[in-house]
């Protein structure tokens, strides 16, 4: 594990709270994979004590210096230890070549997090939860499932990448369209391979854009607005990933033994009006009790993600959910 005291409080896309500290981290996974963490830890705490822990997985293609990180500030500030993550080949954190995708590395680190926040000596490696904020949502269940170390699941605007790629958005892939997209997949496999080097799609502006161009769908304006503008631009944030990525997420299904994770609890958070929120629906009823859902009143998808305008986020009952589940 490596650790680096100095931060630069510019890189977050959210103001740094002065009632915490925030620390560089570095700790590897299972392949070997070096991944970058940001701890935050409130100046009120006592290291000569053990506290419980939350780890916050990033939205898909999104970055610890972004919503990931204003959850694990903002619960450090209620009294847990707390880590947003880069996802592996993403990010800060390591693995070559660049912004590959992949279901078992991502679920794989969670379950690392684990190992890294575990081990320190101000932390009950036996109260720690995790929160997945949209495609970490379905990784941070996916590794409940397989971990016990991990006694309690909430999930933000949860979305299921695999779902995505296999069944398209609103489930709406016929066999034929996905037949085809494995060949183009395949095909892109051959090129990479001459080329040297996967094809990445070009993703979102890497300046902030002053406003959303039209003739965009409604799901890519919503993500428009929050990685390419100024409400949560961040440079290593382009929210693209390899071609080739998909096929992994096609021929290995997440979240299918959710219902094993019990009696462990998941707390599910959606907005009103996402556009993500029929994710999260089958994802509850699937699971076993206990769970809960909460449906936040006029939210959109990304609206989780940052608050929005109107704060969103309901942290006053993941507070509650946490230290019910890992405190009490």
């Amino acid at each position: 594990m490596k650790s680096k005291t100095r931060f630069d409080p510019g890189d977050l896309t959210f103001e740094l709270s002065e009632n915490v500290i925030l620390e560089k981290v570095t700790f590897r996974n299972k392949f070997g994979v070096d991944v970058a963490g940001h701890l935050y830890v409130s100046k009120d705490i006592d290291k000569s004590n053990k506290y419980p822990a939350i780890i916050v997985g990033t939205p898909y293609g999104g970055v610890k210096e972004q919503g990931a990180g204003l959850y694990a500030q903002e619960m450090a500030q209620r009294g847990f230890v707390a880590m947003a993550f880069d996802e592996s080949y993403n990010g800060e954190s390591g693995g070559e070549p660049r912004h590959i995708s992949s279901p078992d590395l991502f679920v794989e680190d969670f379950s690392a997090a684990v190992d890294f926040i575990g081990t320190r000596d101000f932390v009950d490696r036996d109260k720690i939860g995790v929160i997945g904020i949209c495609g970490s949502g379905g990784f941070s269940i996916t590794a409940a499932q397989v971990d016990p170390r991990i006694k309690a699941v909430a999930t933000a605007s949860m979305y299921d990448i695999s779902g995505m790629f296999r069944d398209g958005f609103g489930k709406t892939l016929t066999d034929e369209q996905r037949a085809v997209s494995l060949a183009q997949m395949a095909k892109q496999r051959w090129e990479d391979f001459e080329n040297g080097t996967p094809m990445l799609p070009p993703g979102f502006p890497r300046k902030p854009a002053e406003s959303i161009p039209e003739g965009l769908d409604p799901v890519t304006s919503e993500f428009f607005e929050y990685y390419a503008m100024k409400r949560g631009f961040h440079p290593n944030a382009g929210a693209a990933f390899t071609i080739t990525s998909g096929m992994s997420f096609m021929n290995f299904p997440l979240m299918n033994y959710i219902d094993t994770i019990s009696p462990r609890p998941i707390l599910f958070i959606m907005g009103e009006n996402a556009h993500s929120r029929y994710y999260t629906e089958d994802a509850y009823e699937k699971a076993a009790e206990p769970k809960e859902l909460v449906i936040v009143p006029g939210a959109r998808h990304i609206d989780l993600y940052d608050g929005g305008d109107n704060n969103y986020i309901p942290f006053d009952r993941l507070e509650s959910f946490f230290k019910d589940n890992l405190v009490e």
